[in-house]
């Protein structure tokens, strides 16, 4: 009796090892995924400096324009947190695709070799952007699946797991394409 007793416990130890080790592993995961989407973003925050300084010059009358673009990186720069973050960075594809919808009415910055190539680059790092993103609420999901699904949630507690914030959009104005009106 008191053998089987002490093979069940040493059972009981090892599950417990196992699903503890797991939901570390998957908050772990999670934290990369978050980390994929930040150096993407620092990308996208270090290209943009560059692509308002290369259109300013012709540009000047759309100085507002500008100034959102600026103004909007600096608190993409500045949010912490999913929600946070994911508003910031909705403002700033906003006003980035205005940006690039008032460059289409300028000849000069059509033809420009340097704006062509920065809009390629940020047209690429968004796409790794949204890859990323999805690769995060993939992961966070599995995360969240995981810690709440019965037995693993007696042992979540154990492991400090908390739900991961998904990366959503909130604002119904960030899904919209940007209009532009001369």
């Amino acid at each position: 009796m008191g053998i089987v007793l002490l093979v069940l416990l040493v059972l009981v130890a090892l599950w417990v090892m196992g699903v503890y080790n797991g939901l570390i592993s998957l908050k772990n995961q999670v934290l990369n995924a978050w980390k994929q989407i930040d150096v993407q973003l620092k990308r996208r925050h270090d290209l943009i400096p560059n692509l308002v300084n290369t259109v300013k010059g012709a540009m000047e009358f759309e100085r507002g324009t500008l100034e959102a673009v600026i103004s909007a990186r600096a608190k993409a720069l500045s949010a912490t947190g999913v929600a946070a973050t994911a508003k910031a960075e909705g403002e700033l594809t906003q006003a980035v695709g205005k940006l690039f919808a008032l460059a289409e009415n300028y000849p000069e910055l059509k033809s420009s070799a340097n704006v062509l190539q920065l809009q390629e680059e940020l047209g690429g790092t968004e796409n790794k952007i949204g890859f990323a993103r999805q690769l995060y609420n993939d992961t966070a999901t599995q995360y969240n699946t995981k810690q709440a699904q019965f037995p693993t949630n007696l042992v979540a507690g154990l492991a400090k797991a908390s739900p991961a914030e998904l990366w959503q959009i909130t604002d119904e104005g960030e899904r919209a394409v940007p209009k532009v009106q001369l």
